[in-house]
């Protein structure tokens, strides 16, 4: 046990860099009071009805063929090196979720000889948590570039949710931080999986074949057959094991922000181009944190560009759910988005000529533009206008940000901006509102720190 919990705080510490899900960052010690957080490996994650879940978050192994300029595991780097056996990580994996310290796995890894001996293991490891030990929690499973066609499909049946990194945003940047990793070698397993995931999605009812074999039947489960009688000692598999079903949760992909010189205009339409081609789920966005040196890579004394990440996330989330494309985030010639500004303020800045736009009126796809109204207060309000007109003391009760979206806005035909309608003024009039908050959250905590400081104090004293 002592050997496998050093794997696990190596491996544990060398995920961290993958933003496909957040870290806990929790230490605190259980003292044999009910519940864990011990941070090595657990991280937070959310499922799709809107659950937060923990999830073990390591890789398989650090020991990587490749020398990609950027990463903390490249072959070059000098520091210590460990890979799990499929078993130790499916038995880990297990007891965590036993002792309710995590409700899934988020598996990655570096490439140990090459992406088929990896993979291979990685496949065996998931068989024996699912079939072995009956795991059917969630599992992500990172797939490696180069990986044949048929061990990325087994993996695909194994797991809930798959990715590929495209690491770099232009084949540019991955020429010259990654030339090890080919174009051709990321996209492949990415078109591969997409189909997959549309043919998945076209076999419906019962009698449904695939690849030769109902998918109704008991048989078609994932080495069932296979895994009983070349293993002993397995439970016996009944009808309640886990049927085949490709990626139920789809596919994502994440890439680094910073390390290159792209701009963000071409960042997004990467992206843009990414869900397009491989109706991704998400596209993660990481910041470059500078843990090697490298005369082509930023200082290590380089700040990691969070709030530039922060803008493109909110842009991100333009082109998924407010139908916005890139074009039009970045049609004033300017290549980057606005550091200070919402990308959908900046937008209605250079489109003003559409606005104020009346709030009884518009349609519910121009009721997204409009800053300050997301998507679920834009259905309310298309509701309550099929029974009465929407006053402006409504817009709050219904979910809008009320001291942002009074600018682009009117409500029976008054306009409640309390500045003159141009750009310069509206502008100005957002900026201060938003320090405004943000020196007011501050002095908030501020206070609440004075507070607890006078409490212990008092405390220390003998007075409470």
């Amino acid at each position: 046990m002592e050997v496998m919990m050093g794997k696990l705080k190596i491996l544990a510490d060398s995920a961290k860099y993958d933003v496909s899900c957040s870290s806990s960052g929790v230490g605190r010690r259980n003292n044999g009071i009910i519940g864990n957080t011990h941070s090595a490996g657990i991280c937070h994650s959310w499922s799709a009805d809107g659950r937060c879940i923990s999830l073990l978050k390591v890789l398989f192994t650090n020991k990587c063929a490749y020398d990609c300029e950027y990463c903390i595991n490249r072959r070059s780097n000098d520091f210590p090196r460990a890979s799990f056996e499929p078993d130790e990580l499916a038995r880990l994996t297990i007891e965590f979720y036993r002792r309710n310290y995590i409700e899934g796995l988020f598996l990655s890894s570096a490439v140990e000889k090459s992406p088929d001996y990896t993979a291979e293991r990685i496949l065996e490891c998931l068989r024996l948590l699912r079939y072995k030990y009956g795991f059917s929690g969630y599992i992500h499973a990172k797939i490696i570039p180069g990986v044949s066609s048929e061990i990325l499909h087994q993996i695909g049946l194994a797991a809930d949710r798959l990715s590929v990194n495209i690491e770099m945003p232009s084949s540019k940047s991955l020429e010259l931080f990654a030339p090890q990793k080919k174009p051709k070698q990321i996209f492949a397993p990415m078109r591969q999986i997409t189909n997959s995931l549309i043919e998945r999605n076209s076999l419906v009812g019962p009698g449904t074949m695939f690849k030769g074999k109902d998918i109704n039947s008991p048989e078609n489960y994932l080495g069932v057959q296979q895994i009983s009688s070349e293993t002993k000692g397995f439970r016996a598999l009944s009808a309640n094991v886990r049927k085949e079903t490709f990626a139920p949760a789809g596919q994502t992909t994440q890439m680094i922000i910073g390390a290159g010189g792209e701009t963000d205009q071409s960042i997004l339409t990467t992206s843009e181009n990414l869900y397009h081609t491989f109706k991704m789920k998400r596209v993660y966005y990481s910041a470059y944190v500078p843990v090697v040196d490298s005369p082509i890579l930023p200082d290590r004394t380089t700040a990691p560009p969070l709030a530039r990440e922060h803008r493109i996330y909110q842009a991100d989330w333009l082109l998924r759910f407010y139908g916005f494309s890139v074009s039009e985030l970045f049609n004033s010639g300017d290549e980057n988005l606005d550091p200070d500004l919402d990308p959908k303020v900046t937008w209605a800045l250079r489109n003003l000529d559409k606005f104020p736009m009346e709030i009884n009126k518009a349609p519910y796809e121009m009721l997204l533009r409009i800053p300050g109204i997301g998507a679920i207060s834009a259905k309310r309000i298309v509701r309550q206008r099929k029974v009465s007109s929407v006053k402006f003391d409504d817009l709050k009760k219904m979910g809008v940000v009320v001291k942002r979206a009074k600018y682009f806005l009117t409500c029976s035909g008054r306009y409640y901006g309390d500045r003159k309608f141009e750009e310069e003024t509206i502008r100005n009039s957002i900026l201060q509102m938003e320090n405004g908050l943000q020196l007011s959250m501050f002095d908030n905590n501020w206070k609440q720190l004075e507070a607890g400081a006078k409490q212990e104090k008092l405390a220390a004293a003998g007075v409470i």
